[in-house]
């Protein structure tokens, strides 16, 4: 184990590979479904999560309340490391980052430092593997932090909706925003500006939301320098194959992963969710 120790919530959506590669640890946000309590990404699969999603009449929400999640890895960590980095979801979003802090000041005797990464999915995730990677060369906690935090202005995330309606129930739009895209079949494109969910554009299809998505990717990268890319889907996996081609052969990126959207994130934005989170060194 690294001197110093990677710790980010589950709302990262790192592919587990990449976990178990650099020795992350995952802190799961919580979901309740009809009044059980389960843990992402541990209590139930992503795949089972989206097949109850689809046909359930009662959906699931989610809480914030991870306190004693990363109580129990520093306890873990105590007296087996130098230093904790923590790498969390927007603090305007949920929880995590409050939970952490907390977390940290009920920890005697334990170096933690807890970053709030502004951002979400595979953009946070670029964030906590980055810091992971340099921490394994063996860094110092200033070379891992500044690594981090020099990150944090390069990520970027994209990502298009099937529909609206799993947003608004929770809370996320309006009711006549929602109203008004289902009639018009409209397919938004979505981002995080400063920590908030942000609207893009709106398209009138999917394979237009999807070509959209993909020309916005090219446009915001364009001369940027070496790119990095990780292509999210919410139980959509056949576009998603498809979308990474497409990626392949008009991008070049030097790293493509690929990232399915944990339980926590499509509660909110339901099944068939597809984007990107990127970065340009």
């Amino acid at each position: 184990m690294p001197r110093i120790a990677i710790v980010t919530d589950s709302v990262a959506c790192i592919p587990p590979d990449l976990v178990k590669k650099y020795n992350i640890f995952v802190a799961p946000v919580q979901i309740v479904w009809d009044r059980v309590t389960y843990r992402d990404g541990i209590d139930m699969s992503v795949q089972d999560f989206y097949k109850r999603l689809r046909t359930s009449k009662t959906l699931p929400t989610t809480t914030s309340a991870i306190q004693g999640e990363y109580i129990q890895i520093f306890e873990g960590l105590r007296g087996k490391v130098d230093n904790v980095v923590v790498i969390t979801l927007t603090g305007d979003l949920g929880g995590s980052y409050t939970s952490a802090c907390n977390a940290r000041d009920l920890i005697p005797g334990l170096s933690v430092e807890v970053i709030d990464s502004r951002t979400a999915m595979m953009a946070q995730g670029f964030v906590a593997l980055e810091a992971a990677k340099v921490a394994a060369r063996g860094a110092s906690i200033e070379e891992v932090v500044n690594a981090a935090q020099t990150m944090l202005p390069k990520v970027h995330i994209l990502w298009t909706l099937d529909t609206l309606e799993y947003l608004r129930r929770g809370g996320r739009v309006s009711l006549p925003q929602a109203v008004l895209a289902s009639w018009l079949k409209v397919k938004p494109i979505i981002s995080i500006v400063d920590g908030k969910v942000a609207f893009q554009e709106r398209t009138r299809t999917r394979p237009k939301a999807l070509e959209r998505l993909l020309d916005l990717l090219a446009e915001r990268t364009a001369g940027a320098g070496t790119l990095h890319v990780a292509v999210m889907h919410g139980d959509a996996a056949e576009d998603a194959v498809k979308l990474r081609e497409q990626v392949i052969a008009r991008l070049k990126p030097v790293e493509l992963l690929a990232s399915e959207i944990t339980p926590v994130i499509g509660t909110h934005t339901g099944p068939g969710t597809l984007g990107f989170s990127f970065y340009c060194e």
